[in-house]
C-alpha cells in the first residue's frame, strides 16, 4: 500500500470511500490512489484477500536500482521483546531469496531491472518522541529526526521502517483503515522512501493473520509479512509513479493476505524458510506474462 498526500484526501475521509473508489484520476495521473483511498483492500483482512488481476503497467518513474537498504526505527518500548530478533533475522535474509527475487520482473524506463538484493543496514531507537498517537507528519518526523541526528545515514537507496510497540497508534486509520503503508518525501534535501508499520498485537482481529505465529510472537510474526508485503511496493513503486495496474494497486496489492501452500512450524502456519526462521508471507505477483501471485520466482 502507498501514501500520497493530495486534495483527495479530504474528500475520502469525509466520504469513507470504499475498495470501489480505486482508479480515480488526479494528482500524476491515473494513480491518484492515496493511503487514504487504498487502504481499505491493502492489509485490512475485513476487506477481502488479494486485489485485481489486471496486468500491471508501467508509468514512467524510478525503481530502487542495485542493493535496497533496509533501515528499522524501532518506536516505543521494545526491551524484551523477541520482535527485535525475529524482524532483524528477516531483513537479513530477504535479499537473495527466491521470493524476493519476484520483484526482479519489474524494471525501468531503461530497461534495468530490480535487483534480487536487499541488505539489513541499520536500526535506531526512538523512545516516544511523538507519543503514543502519531500523525501522517509525525511518521515522517521520526524518519527525518534519527537521519538529521546521523543516528541513521541517509539513503536515497534505503526504506526506513517505522516499527511501532503494540501501545502506539496512527491516527489516520491504523487498524480500522490500514496495517501498514509507505510513501516517499523529501527529507535533508533528498528523496527518501520510508514506511509505516504497525503492531498487529495492538488489533489481532485486524492485522494479524493467525494468533500464534511460527516464531512464538504474534505481533512480529505479523509484522513480517506486511514488512515483507511495504518493501517489495517500496522497491518496485518507490515515487508511486512506476508499477501498478489500471486500478491503482501495485505489486503486493494483488496478492494481499493471500499465502499460497502452507506448513506447520511451531504449532502454526508458515509458508517459507529464510535464514533460521519459518515465516507466514503474503504473496507477491510476478510481473511476468499474464501475471500471478506467488511466493517464489
Amino acid at each position: 500500500m502507498f501514501q500520497r498526500l493530495s486534495v483527495l484526501v479530504v474528500s475520502v475521509w469525509l466520504g469513507l470511500w470504499s475498495a470501489s473508489a480505486q482508479g480515480l484520476n488526479g494528482q500524476g495521473g491515473e494513480h491518484a490512489n492515496d493511503k487514504a483511498v487504498h487502504e481499505t483492500l491493502d492489509h485490512h483482512k475485513a476487506s477481502g484477500f488479494g486485489g485485481s488481476t489486471q496486468a500491471m503497467r508501467y508509468h514512467g518513474g524510478p525503481v530502487i536500482p542495485g542493493t535496497t537498504n533496509v533501515y528499522y526505527i524501532w518506536y516505543g518500548t521494545w526491551s524484551s521483546n523477541t520482535a527485535t530478533t525475529i524482524l532483524t533475522d528477516l531483513a537479513t535474509n530477504m535479499g537473495g531469496s527466491p521470493y524476493f527475487n519476484i520483484n526482479t520482473t519489474y524494471f525501468n524506463s531503461l530497461n534495468a531491472h530490480v535487483s534480487n538484493s536487499v541488505q539489513y543496514a541499520g536500526s535506531t531507537t526512538d523512545s516516544y518522541s511523538h507519543g503514543t498517537s502519531l500523525s501522517d507528519a509525525d511518521i515522517q518526523a521520526v524518519v527525518s529526526s534519527a537521519i538529521a541526528g546521523n543516528r541513521l545515514p541517509k539513503d536515497t537507496n534505503g526504506v526506513y521502517f517505522v516499527l511501532t510497540s503494540a501501545d502506539v497508534t496512527a491516527s489516520s486509520g491504523f487498524c480500522t483503515q490500514y496495517c501498514g503503508w509507505h510513501t516517499h518525501g523529501t527529507i535533508s534535501g533528498s528523496d527518501i522512501k520510508y514506511a509505516f508499520i504497525g503492531n498487529p498485537d495492538r488489533c489481532p482481529t485486524a492485522c494479524e493473520a493467525q494468533a500464534t505465529g511460527p516464531n512464538g510472537n504474534a505481533g512480529a510474526d505479523g509484522m513480517a509479512s506486511i514488512i515483507a508485503h511495504e518493501l517489495e511496493e517500496a522497491v518496485t513503486d518507490p515515487d508511486l509513479n512506476a508499477w501498478y495496474d489500471t486500478r491503482g494497486y501495485e505489486n503486493a496489492d494483488k496478492c494481499a493476505w493471500t499465502f499460497g501452500p502452507t506448513y506447520t512450524s511451531n504449532g502454526a502456519k508458515a509458508n517459507m524458510h529464510l535464514g533460521s526462521r519459518d515465516y507466514l508471507i503474503q504473496r507477491n505477483w510476478v510481473n511476468s506474462g499474464s501475471g500471478y501471485c506467488a511466493l517464489s520466482y
